[in-house]
C-alpha cells in the first residue's frame, strides 16, 4: 500500500508518525531529530528543563535557556520540521512559546489546559497549532473559541485516549472503564464536531491519535477510521536516541502489566506509570519531604502534595529509579529491547503496509 503522507498546515511528513511529548527530559533534540530524519515528526517536550535548585526565577530562566539550546541542536540534526511540546499548566508557558517561535518553531502542540488564549500568544498564521483534546466536547470548545474569539481553527487536533502514557484527561472512573471512551469511540465524535469547522475555513483539520497505539496494525486501523495520523511516545523511550538513563529503559523492559498503574500527580490529574520502590514507599509513607522554591507548575499545591513530581521524575531520568516516578502508556509492559528509531519506524511501516 501507499503510505499516505501526513499534512498539518503548511507542513507535510513523509509518514503519518508523530513521536509524542514526554516531559522531564525524555524526549529531547536527540530523539525528536531522528523521528524527523525518518519521515516522521519528532517534538520536543519543554517540560522539566530547568535547573530545580533554586529560585523560582532561575528555574524559569534556565528552563528557558535549555528549550532555546534543544531546539538549536534539533536544527542541526535535521533538516526537517521539529514540535514543541507544551503543559498549559507551565507557569511560564507563554515565555517559552514565544521563545519557541522565535526561534522558527513551525509546531506547537498545547495539552494540560485549554489552549484559548493561544492564537493570540502566536498571531503567525505559518506557526501551526495543535491542541491535544480527550473527547469531541473539549475539541468542540476550542474550535468555537477560536472561532469567534480570533476568526482562526486549529491546525490539527492530537485526540489522546485513556490508555497514554503520563498525565491524563480522564477522571479516575473513567479511566477504571477505558474501553466506554476508546479512540475507536472518540474518533469518529471528533471528527463529526471538526466538520463546519473545516467547511467555514475550507481547509483539512487532520485528527492525529494518540494512547495505546503500539503495532502498525494500531496505525493502521486509525487510519482505516479516519485519522490522517498517530502520535506515539512508549514506544521511542527504549530507542538508543533517546536520552534518559538505562535504568529507566530497564524499567521498561521488566515491566509486566500488571506493574503499569494509575497514580494520582500532584498537579490534581491522574497519570499513568510503573509501579515501582518509589510509590511503593509513598504508600507506606504516605507524604514524602517537600522542598519548593520554584513553582514550575500553576496547578501543583505544594501544601497538599505528597511528593515533587519534577524531582520524582528527574531521578529517574538521572537513573535513581528507586526514588523517582516513570510515566508510560499502558503498552509499555510489551517493549522488550532496545532499538533505533530507524529499525523501529522500518518495522512499524512494515507492519502497516501488511495490515
Amino acid at each position: 500500500m501507499e503510505i499516505p503522507e501526513l499534512k498539518i498546515g503548511n507542513i507535510t511528513a513523509r509518514i503519518p508518525i508523530i513521536q509524542g511529548g514526554m516531559g522531564v527530559r525524555v524526549s529531547l533534540a536527540s530523539l525528536a531529530s531522528a523521528v524527523t530524519n525518518q519521515g516522521g515528526i519528532g517534538t520536543i517536550s519543554c517540560i522539566g528543563l530547568g535547573d530545580i535548585e533554586g529560585s523560582a526565577e532561575r528555574c524559569k530562566r534556565t528552563s528557558l535557556e535549555a528549550l532555546v539550546n534543544e531546539i538549536r541542536k534539533a536544527r542541526t540534526l535535521t533538516d526537517g520540521y521539529v514540535a514543541v511540546n507544551f503543559m498549559g499548566v507551565l507557569s511560564n508557558v507563554n515565555e517559552l512559546i514565544d521563545a519557541s517561535v522565535r526561534e522558527g518553531i513551525k509546531l506547537i502542540v498545547f495539552g494540560a489546559g485549554l489552549p484559548t488564549r493561544l492564537p493570540s500568544l502566536v498571531p503567525d498564521p505559518d506557526v501551526n497549532l495543535v491542541p491535544i483534546v480527550s473527547s469531541a466536547r473539549v475539541a468542540e470548545l476550542i474550535l468555537r473559541t477560536w472561532d469567534k474569539r480570533y476568526e482562526r481553527t486549529t491546525d490539527a487536533l492530537i485526540l489522546e485516549g485513556p490508555l497514554a502514557g503520563g498525565h491524563l484527561g480522564f477522571s479516575p472512573e473513567q479511566l477504571e472503564h477505558p474501553e466506554d471512551y476508546s479512540l475507536e469511540k472518540l474518533l469518529p465524535e471528533v471528527l463529526e464536531v471538526i466538520k463546519p469547522y473545516e467547511d467555514k475555513y475550507g481547509k483539512k483539520i487532520p485528527v492525529i491519535t494518540a494512547g495505546g497505539i503500539y503495532t502498525g496494525r494500531d496505525i493502521a486501523r486509525m487510519l482505516f477510521l479516519g485519522a490522517s495520523g498517530v502520535q506515539m511516545g512508549t514506544r521511542f523511550v527504549c530507542t538508543e536516541e533517546c536520552g534518559v538513563s538505562q535504568q529507566f529503559k530497564q524499567a521498561y523492559l521488566d515491566a509486566s502489566e500488571e506493574d503499569i498503574v494509575i497514580i494520582k500527580s500532584p498537579v490534581g490529574m491522574p497519570g499513568r506509570a510503573i509501579y515501582n520502590r518509589f510509590l511503593k514507599n509513598l504508600e507506606l509513607k504516605g507524604k514524602m519531604e517537600i522542598h519548593c522554591p520554584y513553582k514550575c507548575l500553576t496547578a501543583c499545591h505544594v501544601q497538599t502534595a505528597k511528593y515533587c513530581i519534577a524531582l520524582a521524575l528527574l531521578n529517574s531520568y538521572f537513573g535513581d529509579v528507586d526514588n523517582g516516578l516513570i510515566f508510560c502508556g499502558q503498552n509499555a509492559y510489551r517493549i522488550k529491547e532496545i532499538t533505533t528509531v530507524k529499525k523501529l519506524i522500518q518495522e512499524l511501516i512494515q507492519e502497516l503496509r501488511e495490515a
